[in-house]
């Protein structure tokens, strides 16, 4: 089985494939990967004709400044909440009307940061689709173990073979998923 590094390259490369074929345009939103799945998805040669725009938004500041994230949801959920990534994955994809999808992830990549009831490795990665006018959006919460970097990597990896499901078959939220 290839590592993470070559599992993370391969979804990166499957994505760029499917979503130039279906035609869409997708938009990331990162908080604990810092810019990771951006990052995988411009490795890819031609991902400027399907890969519009990344916003790193680590602070909760960036995420109500930058992607229109209601402070009160943040206040009362925690930052690291299903509503505040599939908020996030909203915001994105307003702020780029050209943009079809979006992935957004939010968590605890360590190794401090948890708590008993947000431990580290929880990861929050919502998914959003433009449908004309109309924005459906997934939602799933992940926990992945290791080191700070493994949680980063799964949940770059976990969030890119989640576009490709949304694309393929519509709903992130029910595939198989070893994290």
């Amino acid at each position: 089985m290839p590592d993470l590094n070559e599992r993370i390259a391969l979804a990166a490369e499957r994505l760029g494939v499917v979503a130039a074929e279906r035609r869409h345009v997708v938009v990331t939103a990162e908080s604990c990967t810092g810019g990771g799945i951006a990052a995988a998805i411009t490795e890819v040669p031609g991902s400027s004709a399907w890969f519009r725009e990344g916003f790193v938004t680590y602070a909760a500041e960036a995420k109500t400044s930058l992607l229109d994230v209601d402070p009160k949801m943040i206040e009362e959920e925690g930052v690291v909440s299903e509503d505040v990534a599939q908020a996030m994955a909203r915001g994105a994809l307003a702020r780029c009307p050209d943009s079809t999808l979006a992935v957004a992830v939010t968590g605890v990549a360590g190794p401090t940061g948890g708590t008993h009831l947000t431990p580290v490795g929880t990861v929050c990665i919502g998914w959003a689709e433009r449908f004309n006018e109309h924005i459906v959006t997934y939602v799933r919460t992940i926990h992945a173990h290791g080191s700070r970097s493994m949680v980063r990597r799964a949940t770059v990896l976990t969030a890119l073979e989640g576009l490709i499901e949304l694309m393929r078959f519509g709903n992130p939220a029910v595939m198989p998923c070893e994290y």
